[in-house]
């Protein structure tokens, strides 16, 4: 076995072979770059090395600085983790010419199965059903356009060395082919640096189910079962889990044969995952293969007690697999929920800034938190935004729901938009709670997913307004202490007054909504005026933000979060963003003043759609715009003229930035 090993990647990843390593006694070397001086990992290694400025393809991506590291601390093997260079086979091929053990398939494999094309072809060979589709190398624009049409709409481009999403796009029209392949080849290339692609028929209602294999260096292969990964956003994956529902064990027979038989075909050692896209029905078509470990093996580690990166270190140091394909089973039921720096409600965009508050539920032997962050930590533009994988475990599918549900209620973040929320609605839609899965779930249940969250109820308010007189106490009480005066009545905030007790308001808003609460102070509570509603309210509220109120005979649990001007308030699963009406400012907010469209994260502008001039309708595509290497399309807010852009293709923009002028049209 290894005495010390190199982990090239960063976030959650490395923190996770991180605490497999420390447990078998194995020392750590973390890389890092300029951006990570500071990040989780390099904290938590052995070691740390310093490899480049922030972009990726100047630190985690030079294959030769990461060598260089591993050889200067004396690591005898590199653990890839996922993305990055975890599927690239010149590097695999670079540490064994090093003397390094890669931790991870030969480089054959990863060549055999790392084109899309290459493998539907060897599949091809092998009898295992493919979708219909064009995987050859004729790239023509012209050609493949001629291809989808033969196949018949909708179809699938996707990037032939692609994944998470990146380079793949549902065309449903022959008018839409040619732009939507130019998008996905230019993603391609930024993020795989490859425009090859290919294109396939699009399943109707598929689910998204990948079977779990491993192998080691002595022939011996087993698949640890499947997930479903068919809830997704933009054909990225935002909920997983094992077993798949609805799963027979004949299926799961039959799919587990042909992904041992995918594995073999290419000598396969390791972990890696078979993907198949199935219909309603049961049928399967091979997808693609992922070498490498993948984001939500923790589910297959909830059900079958195994520990996947211990095998990893084991198989790579020549032992063999530790258990035989006779010796597996499934317990239980696990689910997995990405939780991401990023705004549902603006099309799933990524955001950006720092965690000012970080409280992830209490992990049990039920429910585990797989991170690269804490409390204070940035999320910033140059990687993937995800802030943490919540895992949970219950002997069925009902309660590993249930558990889902109440550690999601407890999850708290402030200082990026996240989708924790949104998240929580996913888990309690009938569709999913009913395991009525497909990949469009997401867009078919719109309404319940994305709801009017025009109003907030008054026990929000209240709570928001408790919190801040308790607030204000406290810092009254801690200024009394400091001062020569002491416990002067003067500084008191009981609201006793020569003649009677004052009545002040407290105003404040959210969103759009401002509300004015009425306040009239005591020793012990206040007497809050919402609405024409009175309510005695007392409480204590914590450092940390949690509140303890009562509501004349109710009590409530709430956390509310102070950064600066705004206050976070957490209640029953939901959150909203208050801020306190400074009421002795007089003057508008400006939002009535026609201005610039703005970039809703920092990224780089890619192409102008529209030509200066030019009027357009409500939605018309105006500017394209990259961000942690997906394509984000600028539309016009309502119908009116393009008069003028204020970048070219190429520069970068921060968040924010004012991207065109934009007149709307006279209503």
């Amino acid at each position: 076995m290894f005495s010390k090993i190199l982990i090239a990647n960063r976030g959650e990843i490395a923190c996770r072979v991180i605490k497999t390593a420390r447990r078998m006694g194995i020392a750590t070397v973390a890389v890092y770059s300029e951006a990570d001086a500071n990040a989780r990992h390099v904290r938590l290694a052995d070691e740390a090395v310093l490899i480049g400025p922030a972009p990726a393809k100047e630190s985690y991506l030079v294959a030769h600085r990461i060598l260089l590291a591993a050889k200067e601390t004396g690591a005898q093997a590199v653990h890839p983790g996922y993305g990055f260079l975890s599927e690239n086979a010149e590097f695999a091929d670079a540490c064994e010419a090093a003397g390094i053990a890669f931790i991870g398939p030969p480089a054959s494999a990863i060549r055999a199965m790392g084109s899309k094309s290459a493998a539907k072809t060897l599949m091809e060979r092998a009898a295992v059903p493919l979708t219909p589709g064009y995987h050859g190398d004729n790239q023509e624009p012209a050609f493949l356009a001629g291809k989808a049409a033969e196949i018949g709409y909708p179809v699938l481009i996707k990037a032939s060395a692609g994944g998470g999403g990146k380079g793949m796009r549902r065309v449903d029209a022959a008018q839409d082919f040619e732009a939507s392949l130019a998008s996905c080849q230019r993603e391609a290339v930024n993020s795989f640096g490859d425009a090859h692609v290919l294109v396939e028929k699009y399943v109707l209602r598929p689910r998204h189910i990948e079977i779990q294999v491993f192998g080691d260096k002595h022939g011996n292969c087993v698949y640890l079962f499947e997930r479903d990964c068919s809830v997704q956003r933009r054909h990225q994956k935002v909920l997983e889990e094992a077993p798949a529902p609805g799963m027979t064990p004949e299926r799961r027979a039959a799919m587990g044969k042909a992904a041992v038989d995918a594995a073999k075909a290419v000598g396969y050692v390791g972990a890696g995952t078979v993907e198949f896209i199935a219909n309603q029905d049961g049928s399967f078509y091979f997808m693609e293969m992922n070498t490498r470990l993948q984001v939500e093996h923790p589910v297959t580690e909830m059900i079958t007690g195994l520990d996947l990166v211990e095998w990893q270190l084991r198989v790579a140091s020549g032992e063999p697999l530790p258990l035989a394909q006779e010796e597996l089973a499934i317990d239980g039921h696990a689910l997995e929920a990405r939780i991401y720096a990023e705004d549902p409600d603006k099309g799933f965009l990524p955001s950006t800034g720092k965690l000012v508050y970080l409280a992830p539920p209490l992990e049990s032997e039920f429910v585990r938190v797989d991170t690269g962050v804490e409390q204070g930590d940035e999320i910033t533009p140059h990687y993937d935004p995800m802030i943490a994988k919540l895992i949970v475990w219950g002997g069925d599918r009902r309660q590993a729901l249930a558990r889902m549900r109440q550690a999601l209620s407890q999850y708290r973040v402030v200082g990026v938009q996240n989708n924790v929320e949104f998240l929580a609605r996913l888990v309690t839609v009938p569709a999913f709670a009913d395991a009525d899965l497909d990949t469009g779930l997401i867009e078919r249940e719109q309404k319940l997913l994305f709801p009017d969250k025009s109003s907030v109820a008054d026990e929000v308010w209240l709570l928001a307004a408790l919190a801040e007189l308790l607030r204000e106490r406290r810092i009254a009480a801690k200024q009394a202490l400091q001062s020569r005066e002491g416990a002067s009545p003067w500084r008191a905030l009981d609201g006793w007054r020569l003649g009677g007790h004052v009545q002040r308001e407290l105003v404040l808003r959210q969103a759009d909504l401002v509300e004015a609460v009425g306040v009239e102070a005591a020793a012990e509570s206040f007497l809050l005026t919402l609405h024409s509603r009175k309510v005695l309210a007392s409480g204590t509220l914590s450092v940390d933000g949690e509140l303890h109120a009562q509501f004349e005979g109710r009590r409530l649990r709430a956390t509310v979060v102070a950064t600066g001007e705004r206050r976070q308030v957490f209640f029953q699963g939901r959150s909203w963003p208050f801020a306190r009406v400074d009421t002795r400012h007089v003057g508008g907010t400006g939002d009535d003043v026609e201005a610039g469209l703005k970039a809703p994260m920092p990224g780089k502008v890619i192409s102008l759609l529209a030509s200066p001039g030019t009027e357009v309708e409500k939605g018309t595509p105006l500017l394209v715009l990259e961000a942690m290497k997906m394509e984000h399309v600028i539309t016009a807010p309502r119908k009116g003229m393009v008069k003028e852009y204020r970048f070219v293709p190429g520069d970068q923009v921060t968040d924010g930035a004012e991207l065109l002028d934009f007149e709307g049209a006279d209503q």
